[in-house]
């Protein structure tokens, strides 16, 4: 790769790091390079993690293009800049230059490369801005030139930077590979060039540690006091925000000296990464990060424009549908959209997560620069706040369905659905959180993270839930039925942790719940006053309210536990003080209407019933009991790390510490159904420890 930038000083480089670079076989050679946005990377050869950046480069050819011992002869090494830097490019161009730089540089400005290689220096080649006054060579007058250097070693033709004449350059490629089988040629470009025997090589961001090692080195030139040693999770977590893109990280080490510590530079970075600029590089569009991603907006047709800056509000993966859905309209035709992701995915715009002809439908991402220059393109053209809305009903709906997926027995399917788009969901809280908006998003916003109850008490994730309900609960509404459930939700994952907060929550939802007659919400609040009183240690009293819960809350209601959860939860409590009577509840949890389609509940009963029978001294029948609960839990609720698995829920760890009680001597340890709350809360800006 580092070959790709043995160009004129200051002129070569390629424009990105997620793109493509495609060079001659040993037969025919097409012709791509790097591409994707905001790369930056420069002229000059070597290594991407210490070429990337730099602004000049020599004009000799680099070890990876033929000065190595054992690269092919080259008889000479032609460099071209290609046109096209901002503007319209005239027909022809583009060849104009190649046949100038091959006719006009035999015999003269050429130099002696590694290995006896013959190179075009900088001064002989050619420049739109300084183009001889005369004719145009013809191509037949390149091509007989080109076929009588290449007679016995090949030429190496190297077009950098040919975004703005893709179609062009890769019809004059294909010209000179057909009339000189001798040529190779090497093309930087954003895209490949669609040739058939063409190579791509996709450039992709810098690994971790690469990207750190890059930081520092820039970070010690630009701030000589800097200490890593002090900064290091910093820096890390500066490389990560920045994902790799070697240009940004460059440009955010040259700003460390006008930040207050590493740790301020990172919470910047977070809230947007476009106004990273360095007066520095020779190229205009490597002199801040707007420009480099705005040189890929500007090779982008009006409809690819439009679908950029709308899917900017997407903070995580998205579907073509989805994407139909929010980008149409205003000279967008919903079937347009499919076509123009596409290309912005070619373009290195977006993120291609799925496998193309997969089982499941394409998701793409948006890269994180991609995404702050999109948005600041979206409030430009005053479509902000309809992208917004769009996105809010939108996941509002996906939560509806997941609820319902959820209450229907396809829970594996409901988890994945809400872990799929974790990030929008999140995203959906903050529009509602802002100053201005509007109350219908706060409420959209408050039924979703209702709706998702499961989620944040099932799969360990009652930290994010609750810092949800805190940023909505004090802009809703004070009496309706959907404030009363958010209540009641942000009072389950109070309760293990803070229960003196959840009973001041259930007090304001009690009267709500009474005045409307809702015997689910009424029976849901007794089974959180169970969970207060098993965390104080009443195991009594919270017998008492899981009984209660049991009784009130009807067969199928939607929106919370089912009465399995609270038999089984009641099984548990009455372990130690009335044996007999748990067994009963926990065979009673496993009768109850719908549970064979609830494997939350189901897992539960069967937890249960193992540390009913454990707590009375039959611990092979406990053992077997908590294994084959385990194996059923795997079979319906797969573990971690397999493509199909939602988080770990919290029932499976309750098992495996029922396990771990009966095989070793220690006092068992039961658990009744409650939020987790040692899950750290994923979120879009890290705070420092």
């Amino acid at each position: 790769m580092g070959g790709a930038g043995g160009g004129p000083p200051g002129e070569g480089g390629c424009s990105g790091c997620d793109g493509a670079l495609a060079e001659g076989g040993p037969e025919r050679s097409g012709g791509l390079a790097c591409g994707g946005v905001g790369c930056g990377c420069p002229a000059g050869g070597g290594p991407v993690a210490e070429g990337c950046g730099r602004s000049g480069g020599s004009g000799a050819a680099s070890p990876s293009v033929g000065g190595s011992a054992g690269g092919p002869p080259w008889a000479r090494v032609i460099y071209v800049r290609c046109p096209g830097g901002g503007g319209p490019v005239a027909v022809g161009a583009l060849a104009a230059r190649v046949a100038e730089a091959v006719l006009g540089s035999r015999g003269a400005g050429s130099g002696a490369g590694a290995g006896g290689r013959r190179t075009v220096g900088a001064g002989a080649v050619p420049d739109a801005r300084g183009a001889r006054a005369k004719a145009r060579p013809a191509l037949a007058d390149l091509v007989a030139a080109l076929r009588g250097t290449a007679g016995r070693r090949p030429v190496l033709l190297l077009l950098d930077d040919a975004d703005a004449v893709r179609t062009e350059c890769a019809g004059l490629v294909q010209r000179l590979l057909m009339d000189v089988p001798g040529v190779r040629v090497l093309v930087t470009c954003r895209q490949a060039l669609g040739l058939g025997e063409e190579r791509v090589l996709r450039l992709t961001p810098l690994a971790p540690d690469a990207a750190v090692e890059l930081f520092l080195a820039r970070a010690r030139a630009a701030a000589p006091g800097f200490r890593a040693e002090d900064a290091s999770a910093a820096v890390a977590r500066i490389c990560r925000v920045l994902e790799g893109v070697p240009l940004a990280v460059e440009l955010a080490a040259g700003q460390l000296e006008a930040e207050p510590s590493a740790w301020a530079l990172a919470d910047r970075l977070e809230q947007g990464q476009c106004w990273l600029a360095a007066p520095g590089p020779a190229l205009r569009r490597h002199r801040s990060l707007r420009s480099a991603v705005g040189a890929a907006y500007l090779l982008c047709e009006r409809p690819e424009r439009a679908v950029w800056s709308r899917s900017s509000v997407f903070q995580g993966a998205f579907t073509e549908p989805t994407a139909a859905y929010l980008c149409a309209g205003a000279g967008v035709a919903p079937h347009q959209v499919s076509t123009c992701l596409a290309r912005l995915a070619a373009a290195g715009v977006l993120e291609t997560l799925d496998e193309p002809g997969g089982l499941r439908p394409p998701r793409y991402r948006m890269t994180r620069a991609a995404r702050d220059f999109g948005t600041e393109r979206l409030n430009a053209a005053g479509e902000f706040a309809v992208a917004v809305e769009r996105h809010v009903l939108h996941h509002r709906r996906l939560a509806e369905v997941a609820e319902h997926l959820w209450h229907a027995g396809d829970q594996r399917q409901a988890a994945r659905l809400v872990r799929d788009n974790a990030a929008d969901l999140t995203a959906l809280v903050e529009y509602a959180s802002r100053p201005d908006a509007p109350a219908a998003q706060v409420t959209a916003a408050l039924a979703t993270v209702t709706d998702l109850w499961f989620w944040w008490t099932v799969y360990d994730h009652g930290e994010e839930g609750r810092a949800h309900l805190a940023r909505l609960l004090p802009r809703a509404s004070a009496d309706d039925h959907l404030t009363a459930r958010a209540r009641w939700l942000a009072a389950w994952l109070h309760a293990p942790g803070d229960p003196a907060t959840s009973r001041v929550l259930l007090g304001q939802v009690w009267p709500t719940a009474v005045l409307a007659g809702d015997d689910a919400l009424i029976g849901w609040v007794a089974h959180v006053q169970g969970v207060v009183a098993w965390e104080r240690g009443d195991a009594r009293t919270a017998a008492e309210c899981f009984r209660q819960a049991a009784d009130t809350v009807p067969a199928f209601a939607p929106g919370g536990p089912a009465p399995a959860v609270s038999l089984a939860a009641l099984a548990v409590a009455q372990a130690r003080t009335a044996p007999g009577a748990a067994g009963r509840s926990a065979r009673r949890a496993l009768a109850s209407p719908g549970v064979r389609d609830d494997a939350w509940a189901t897992a539960l009963a069967r937890y249960a019933r193992a540390y009913t029978d454990h707590h009375q001294g039959h611990t092979a029948r406990a053992w077997h009991r908590a294994h084959r609960a385990l194996a059923t839990l795997d079979t319906r609720v797969p573990l971690p790390g397999t493509p199909d698995s939602p988080e770990l829920p919290a029932v499976r760890a309750s098992l495996h510490r029922l396990l771990a009680d009966i095989e070793s001597p220690r006092t068992p340890r039961a658990t009744v159904p409650a939020p987790r709350t040692d899950t750290p809360m994923p979120s879009r800006t890290s705070t420092r420890r």
